[in-house]
């Protein structure tokens, strides 16, 4: 301690220990990107890690959005469609009971099972038809399946040509 001291009284100028400093915490950033993997997904993988893990797939008639949603009842989900924004709600409440219990229920010893929720809203790339739509939920997967709404090219008659 002594040296590094002496060093900066006789140069002020000499960041070497800091240098050094930055260059052992850069070993281990990379040390640790290299163990955990790189993040390249983004804001949209990084909101799947604070709620439900979302695919979205496209067919040629129908979106199909798949969320992982473990440890809810199919009554915990509320699904809801405005315009081409789907929000898929799950709300869990675990029951509530003194720390000290009850005779049928026992005195916890230890509890992590907590009351949970979950809340994701997203654009789907096209316009679906709500009334469609259907979903199912099972061994905590929810489907949902969303029409297409079907746009024939071939009929004029709802489109004005400008001029």
């Amino acid at each position: 301690m002594s040296e590094i001291f002496m060093m900066r009284r006789s140069n002020p100028f000499d960041f070497s220990d800091f240098e050094s400093m930055f260059e052992r915490m850069s070993r281990q950033f990379d040390e640790m990107n290299r163990q955990l993997g790189s993040w390249e997904g983004g804001a949209d993988e990084m909101d799947a890690h604070r709620g439900a893990a979302i695919d979205v797939t496209e067919h040629d008639d129908s979106i199909v959005v798949v969320a992982d949603l473990p440890g809810f009842e199919k009554e915990d989900i509320d699904l809801k469609i405005a315009g081409q924004v789907l929000t898929i709600v799950a709300d869990q409440e675990m029951e509530s009971t003194s720390e000290s219990g009850d005779e049928e229920r026992g005195q916890f010893i230890r509890r992590e099972r907590r009351s949970q929720s979950v809340r994701r809203s997203f654009r789907l790339p096209v316009e679906v038809d709500e009334e469609g739509a259907n979903a199912t939920y099972h061994n905590g997967v929810l489907t949902v399946t969303l029409p297409k709404i079907q746009i024939d090219e071939d009929d004029d008659s709802h489109r004005i040509d400008v001029e």
